[in-house]
């Protein structure tokens, strides 16, 4: 089996503010797998917050291509992969998903064995902007089809006012908040009381990850679910955090791969808590793994695709505010 990859940039279609950062574009690197002319592919996208650029991309995956020379792609898919960042693994192996699949003729959620999503709603993020802005935003998207709106937040109480607007444009529109942990502990208690005049279903990550008991302290005072993000990125941490939080986000590229997150959902599962997927930055190659794993999802958050300028792959769609996995074999999806 023979590993190659190629770099390409991600424009967005314009600049997308969340508190801890600003992005306006991204690398992407498409890994490609071949086994005798069938071809797998992955994509792992640059990252500074997780000190992930193509130079590192490129020499992981440099070193994991004799491991994986010896290997077939089936038995690839049952060894540990070679000791990579979890964006590089969870390329890796949604390429391995998608070539094992398309030499079977069957789709990587029956490879995987979910349940197939079928048409998936997805959640549309609203950037950290004015209330004008995001209320425009609002109505465009809900005018779209979109029935879930994610707020992107920092601090202060202005941030509030925002929501407030956003929920007189959108009345019937679900509402997730997402501060990607900008608030301490205390004002994430008051924000999240706050919250509940907005009717808002959950709020991910509320305080900076590192510390799990506070985070599950925070949650224990919540009136309005609170979602582990960056503390919840193996089944370990979600075993650790158990039913103290009220679910778990799970991003395929910060757990490793389609494998890793089956595995979290399934402890999720053990723990009765709910589970949502999000997702990065990405073209519909690299939000197409999580897809396959909609099913098993209460809140479904996978827009990546939808914030680029141009997408480089198609399968997908939700521009409309539904997802669907238009190929019937490997991960759905084709070059643009």
């Amino acid at each position: 089996m023979r590993l190659d990859w190629r770099a390409s940039g991600l424009a967005l279609r314009e600049p997308l503010r969340i508190s801890r950062s600003v992005m306006a574009e991204r690398d992407a690197v498409t890994v490609i797998l071949d086994d005798d002319g069938e071809l797998g592919h992955g994509e792992v996208v640059t990252s500074v917050h997780y000190e992930l650029d193509v130079a590192r991309i490129d020499a992981e995956l440099t070193g994991a291509r004799a491991a994986l020379a010896a290997l077939t792609p089936e038995e690839a898919l049952v060894t540990d992969l070679p000791q990579v960042s979890p964006g590089v693994r969870a390329a890796l192996d949604a390429a391995l998903h998608d070539l094992v699949a398309r030499r079977r003729g069957i789709a990587v959620h029956e490879l995987l064995g979910v349940a197939a999503p079928g048409a998936v709603p997805t959640a549309r993020t609203i950037g950290i902007t004015s209330a004008e802005r995001a209320v425009a935003e609002a109505t465009g998207l809900v005018g779209q089809g979109f029935e879930v709106l994610k707020v992107k937040l920092g601090t202060g109480a202005d941030e509030l006012a925002r929501v407030a607007a956003i929920r007189d444009a959108a009345p019937n529109a679900r509402l997730l908040l997402d501060p990607n942990g900008a608030w301490q502990p205390d004002e994430a208690r008051r924000m999240l009381r706050a919250a509940t005049e907005f009717e808002v279903e959950a709020v991910e990550q509320p305080i900076a990850s590192g510390t799990p008991d506070l985070l599950a302290e925070v949650a224990a005072d919540s009136p309005v679910p609170v979602i582990a993000d960056e503390d919840a990125r193996t089944p370990g941490d979600v075993r650790r955090l158990g039913s103290r939080v009220h679910g778990v986000n799970i991003k395929l590229p910060e757990c490793g791969g389609p494998r890793a997150a089956l595995e979290i959902i399934d402890t999720a599962r053990d723990l009765d808590i709910d589970v949502m997927l999000g997702c990065q930055v990405a073209s519909s190659l690299g939000i197409a793994p999580a897809v396959h794993l909609a099913g098993a999802a209460r809140w479904v958050d996978l827009d990546g695709h939808l914030l680029l300028a141009r997408d480089p792959w198609t399968g997908l769609g939700g521009e409309s505010g539904t997802l669907r996995i238009a190929g019937l074999v490997g991960l759905g999806v084709r070059p643009a």
